[in-house]
């Protein structure tokens, strides 16, 4: 099955506001909604608006987690679950099943001694993997088998359309299996493997802290290696129309065609996670607490006073981030502070102007603020990380 994309540029199409901390996790459940799982230790179920169908609402709210949920996947609608169901993993140590129907929570899986980091579906089972290096597999709410996968922590969990499951892990490895047995170790990235995704007819997609995501045959060979973000990649997905997505620190979500991106989304905050809808939309689960979608449809797109508002949010994002000298650039005072005399000869003051930081000093004898310094902020946008240059010029370049 092939799709084409109508227009190569994805926009904003609408913003799912509700959850009160970092959206951690994205699970697209056929074509009944959207859920969400999140810091504030809620998960959630956003059902189309059948009044604006390109927007979503939230529907049901899931409570049960102790601490902050991640992992999230969707039961379909079977004789147990006829409108379907949904799986979470908490830092909790536990994975929670929800019947979407009544919004009750149906089996607690108690056995992991670590944050749960990775559920999937095999079958009638459910498979997940934890920080405690295993995976666990469970029937009708009981652990059936248990595994040390590998050394070090375990990331992410996926099935392929093949039957097998793939797990990546802290160790920088991914791990092909068969049941217990492992058919193969995939060795190339050079920090812990986040993310993973099947990619239909090619093989394995995994996203890694080294800050590349690579696509690899299942016999262990690199197909492709994608690299262009600036930090750690903690997600990744792809789409039959060949469109690959990632999300990352570096607080963007990234599309790539053929192993070369073509498009970056900018975001208010780390994006965790990054997932396609059916028709080819994208959703993004942002550290601001906000899921947004994203389309290449032009009748989907939002109305120009939230694409304003969006590029506004952003806007206000990076200057918070930006630093001069310790300081928030936001907070710095600007030319009008400069209307007040200095009290000594030599007394420097810091000013916004526009982007920048720019020191002055004040010259007792002509009574006046001499520009000494200008400071170019360059921050990459992370969760909290920012860096800066300082560049003194003579007097005579001012």
């Amino acid at each position: 099955m092939s799709m084409e994309i109508d227009c190569p540029e994805y926009k904003l199409s609408c913003e799912l506001r509700g959850h009160e901390d970092d959206v951690r996790g994205i699970c697209i459940c056929g074509s009944a909604g959207i859920a969400t799982s999140s810091r504030d230790q809620t998960v959630r179920f956003w059902s189309l608006d059948q009044s604006e169908k390109r927007k979503y609402e939230s529907s049901k709210i899931f409570l049960g987690h102790s601490s902050f949920v991640g992992p999230l996947a969707w039961i379909p609608p079977n004789e147990e679950f006829p409108e379907g169901g949904i799986v979470s993993g908490g830092m909790d140590t536990l994975v929670l099943v929800w019947n979407l129907n009544t919004g009750e929570k149906v089996q607690t899986l108690r056995g992991h001694k670590l944050q749960i980091t990775g559920v999937a579906l095999d079958g009638q089972d459910i498979v997940s993997c934890s920080i405690d290096c295993t995976l666990r597999r469970w029937k009708e709410g009981q652990a059936t088998d248990s595994w040390e996968a590998h050394k070090s922590a375990i990331q992410a969990v996926v099935k392929l359309p093949s039957g097998e499951l793939v797990t990546g892990s802290s160790d920088t490895t991914l791990k092909l299996w068969s049941g217990r047995k492992c058919l193969h170790t995939f060795a190339g990235h050079t920090d812990t493997v986040r993310g993973l995704a099947a990619m239909h007819g090619l093989g394995i997609l995994s996203a890694s802290h080294d800050g590349s995501i690579r696509l690899w045959a299942l016999t262990g060979e690199v197909l492709i290696e994608m690299v262009g973000h600036t930090s750690i990649v903690y997600s990744v997905d792809s789409h039959v129309s060949g469109l690959i997505v990632s999300g990352s620190e570096d607080c963007s979500a990234k599309i790539w065609k053929d192993g070369v991106c073509i498009q970056s989304i900018e975001h208010p905050g780390c994006v965790w996670d990054a997932k396609f809808l059916e028709n080819g939309d994208i959703v993004t689960a942002c550290s601001d607490g906000v899921v947004r979608i994203w389309t290449s449809h032009q009748d989907r797109v939002a109305d120009p006073l939230d694409l304003k508002s969006y590029v506004s949010q952003l806007n206000r994002y990076k200057l918070s981030k930006k630093r001069v000298g310790g300081l928030k650039l936001e907070d710095l005072p600007g030319l009008e502070a400069l209307q007040v005399p200095g009290t000594s000869d030599g007394q420097t003051k810091v000013v916004r102007e526009g982007d920048n930081g720019v020191a002055y000093a004040w010259n007792l004898r002509e009574q006046k603020w001499n520009k000494v310094m200008f400071i170019t902020v360059n921050c990459y946008f992370l969760h909290c990380r920012c860096s800066y240059w300082v560049i003194f010029l003579p007097f005579s370049d001012w």
